[in-house]
C-alpha cells in the first residue's frame, strides 16, 4: 500500500507533479538536504520532466542541486503527497519515488542558484524535512539500513 501524506481538499483541482528523490549519505553517516529559498528542507531531487525516467530525473536534479553524480542503489518506494504551493499558487498531487545511493561524487558546483544544501544526521533531517513523504523515505531507509 502506498502511503499518502497531506489532505486532499474536496472541490480543489490538483495538478499532478511526479518526482524522484535520492538519499545521499556521507562518511559521517549524515544525509544531504536541499533548502529552498523559502527556507523549507527537502531531499535532493525533483520533478520528472518530459520523457525522463525516474533515474534520469535524479541524475539531472543531483547535478542541478548539489553538483554531484550518483550511482543509485535501492528503490525505497513510492509515497504520495497532497499539498498547496504558495510559491506557485497551485494545489499539487505529488507521487514521489524514493531511492538510496550506492555512491556519489562531487563533479561541479550546483547548476541551479538559490538553493542551499546541508548534511544532517538522519534524525535531525526527519525533523527538518517539510514533506511527510520525505520524512517517510528517511524512516524507510533507516529501517532497511538496520536490517
Amino acid at each position: 500500500m502506498i502511503p499518502v501524506f497531506g489532505v486532499k481538499e474536496a472541490e480543489k483541482k490538483y495538478q499532478a507533479r511526479y518526482a524522484a528523490y535520492a538519499i545521499l549519505m556521507d562518511d559521517e553517516e549524515k544525509i544531504a538536504l536541499v533548502q529552498a529559498p523559502n527556507g523549507a528542507y527537502f531531499l535532493p531531487g525533483g520533478e520528472i520532466e518530459g520523457n525522463e525516467t525516474k533515474e534520469e530525473a535524479i541524475e539531472r536534479e543531483m547535478l542541478e542541486e548539489l553538483g554531484v553524480e550518483v550511482i543509485l542503489s535501492d528503490y525505497l518506494g513510492q509515497a504520495d503527497e497532497y499539498f498547496y504551493s504558495r510559491h506557485r499558487g497551485t494545489f499539487f498531487y505529488n507521487p514521489g519515488y524514493f531511492y538510496t545511493t550506492k555512491s556519489w561524487e562531487k563533479v561541479s558546483e550546483p547548476l541551479e542558484e538559490g538553493n542551499n544544501s546541508s548534511w544532517e544526521l538522519p534524525q535531525k533531517a526527519i525533523e527538518l524535512l517539510k514533506r511527510g513523504s520525505h520524512k517517510w523515505a528517511v524512516e524507510e531507509w533507516l529501517k532497511k539500513k538496520s536490517l
